[in-house]
């Protein structure tokens, strides 16, 4: 059976059911940390995110780490993906997606991306332990 679309519960179900995980509220959402680290947010209406036919600020934006600039760069080289960059964001170990383009990606796609974020930002002893209880 296909893996069906993704959806913004899933990056909630997904970053909270990771160890250890802890959520702020921010202007733009939810803010989820490992030990006080980011490795997803949601981010309200920046200057640098607009939606390229009328101008106007995105309000659906996503921030989500990535283990280094080849993974970003194998989520954004496709401009057809939902994954996207800017370039307030040249230089940081994330990518972005609107939450009104979730549903292009698969559910375990997005799923990977967001426990690919959790293991990027979680410390040593953390990451070690998830992986042996999951296989990885």
């Amino acid at each position: 059976m296909a893996d069906r679309p993704a959806t913004v519960q899933d990056v909630h179900d997904t970053a909270l059911g990771l160890p250890g995980v802890t959520a702020q509220q921010s202007t733009g959402g939810p803010v989820y940390q490992v030990g006080r680290k980011s490795f997803v947010f949601f981010r309200g209406p920046r200057p640098d995110a607009v939606d390229p036919l009328t101008g106007d600020r995105l309000t659906d934006v996503i921030v989500i780490w990535v283990g280094s600039e080849s993974d970003k760069r194998s989520l954004i080289q496709d401009g057809s993906t939902a994954f996207f960059s800017t370039p307030h964001f040249d230089g940081h170990l994330s990518v972005l997606v609107r939450a009104s383009r979730l549903g292009e990606l698969p559910r375990d796609v997005l799923v990977e991306v967001v426990e690919e974020a959790w293991l990027s930002r979680a410390g040593v002893r953390a990451r070690t332990a998830w992986l042996e209880r999951s296989g990885a």
